[in-house]
C-alpha cells in the first residue's frame, strides 16, 4: 500500500484565543444556559494532525453560539499533538507518545508517564459530565465521510437523527484500547448518554472542513442545544442529506507482525465480493474476508504492529 502523502489543502487554525478555556481544564470551554438540559459537547484534535475539527469549533466561537438549554462545551483534546503539526510532515503529529483514542478505560485513565495519559486523566472529570458527544475526526484516505456510531442501537439512532454523513458504521472498537466515543455511559446500553464519532474525509482535503461544520450544526440542532432553526441560513449551502447506509463491523483485523502488507492499494469502502478473498498478508499469514460482499472500512495506510489494519463489515438495515 502506498504511503504517499496527500496534499495539505487546509491551514492549521490558531486556537490561541480558546486555549485557556473557562473550566480550569486547558482547551475546554463550557457555556451554561441556566436552563435544565443535557450537557452537549463537540470535541476536536483527539489526533493532532486532523485539521477540520478546529475549523468547526473556531466557527462556533466566532459566531458566539450559545446553548438555549443545558450546557454546551467546545473542547480541544490533544493539545500537545496539535501544537506539533507541521504541513511538511503532516502524519508525524497524530499523537505525541501514543494514540489518544485508545486510552478510555480505567487502567489507562488513572494517569501515567505519556503525554496522552496525563491529558486523558486531566480530561476525565469533564468527560464524566458530558451527556451527548460529537467527536470530530478525519481519515487517511479521500473516501466518503462516515459516522462511527459504536455497537449500540442508540448510537445508530443518533446518527440517523443527525442525518449526515450518509454512511454509518457500527462496531465494537479496537483491540488496542477504547475510544473516547465508547467511554463510560456512551458505551452503556442502560445509559441515556450517547456519542458519535464523525470521520469527515481525508485529513487535509478542503471538503473535510465543510463536512465537520455541517455535521456539527446538525448535531447541535438535533440535541436541542440550539433552536431547531438556529442555523437555517448556514445550512442552505449544503445539499439535502442523502439516504443513509449502515455497515456492521464483522471483525477488526489487528496487525500481529512487523511485515503486514495489503495485496492492493485499498483506500476504504471497497466491497470484496467473494468469501475467502485474500486482501493482505500479516507476515506469512494470509488475511481473508469472512463472507461475500465484505466492505473494507478505513484500511491503515501506515500499518504498525498492534494497531487495526482494517475493519471488515457488512451492509445491514439501519435499525
Amino acid at each position: 500500500m502506498t504511503s504517499k502523502t496527500p496534499p495539505v489543502e487546509l491551514s492549521k487554525t490558531d486556537i490561541t484565543p480558546y486555549r485557556a478555556g473557562n473550566t480550569g481544564i486547558e482547551g475546554v470551554t463550557t457555556f451554561d444556559s441556566g436552563v435544565a438540559g443535557p450537557h452537549v459537547a463537540v470535541t476536536a484534535v483527539v489526533h493532532g494532525n486532523e485539521l477540520c475539527g478546529p475549523i468547526a469549533l473556531d466557527w462556533l466561537f466566532r459566531k458566539d453560539v450559545r446553548p438555549v438549554r443545558g450546557k454546551l462545551s467546545l473542547a480541544f483534546i490533544n493539545l500537545d499533538a496539535y501544537d506539533r503539526f507541521d504541513p511538511a510532515d503532516p502524519f508525524a503529529s497524530r499523537w505525541a507518545d501514543e494514540d489518544m483514542n485508545r486510552l478510555w478505560q480505567p487502567e489507562t485513565l488513572g494517569g501515567g508517564e505519556t503525554v496522552e495519559r496525563k491529558r486523558a486523566k486531566e480530561l476525565r472529570p469533564f468527560m464524566d459530565d458530558v451527556d451527548l458527544l460529537l467527536d470530530i475526526h478525519s481519515m487517511q484516505s479521500a473516501t466518503a465521510p462516515l459516522y462511527i456510531a459504536g455497537p449500540l442501537a442508540k448510537g445508530r439512532a443518533l446518527a440517523r437523527a443527525v442525518g449526515t454523513p450518509a454512511l454509518v458504521v457500527s462496531d465494537e472498537g479496537h483491540a488496542a484500547g477504547k475510544r473516547m466515543r465508547d467511554y463510560a455511559g456512551f458505551g452503556d446500553p442502560a445509559s441515556d448518554k450517547n456519542a458519535l464519532l464523525v470521520e469527515c474525509g481525508q485529513h487535509w482535503e478542503a471538503a473535510s472542513a465543510d463536512v465537520a461544520l455541517e455535521t456539527t450544526l446538525r448535531f447541535l440542532q438535533v440535541t436541542g442545544a440550539v433552536a431547531e432553526n438556529a442555523f437555517a441560513h448556514e445550512l442552505e449551502r449544503f445539499p439535502a442529506p442523502a439516504p443513509q447506509s449502515f455497515i456492521e463491523i464483522i471483525e477488526p483485523v489487528t496487525i500481529m507482525t512487523d511485515t503486514f502488507r495489503f495485496v492492493e492499494d485499498y483506500v476504504g469502502q471497497e466491497v470484496i465480493e467473494k468469501t475467502g478473498t485474500v486482501i493482505a498478508h500479516d507476515g506469512d499469514t494470509p488475511v481473508t474476508v469472512p463472507e461475500d460482499r465484505t466492505v473494507l472500512i478505513m484500511p491503515n495506510r501506515r500499518p504498525v504492529k498492534g494497531q487495526t489494519a482494517v475493519r471488515l463489515g457488512r451492509f445491514v438495515a439501519g435499525a
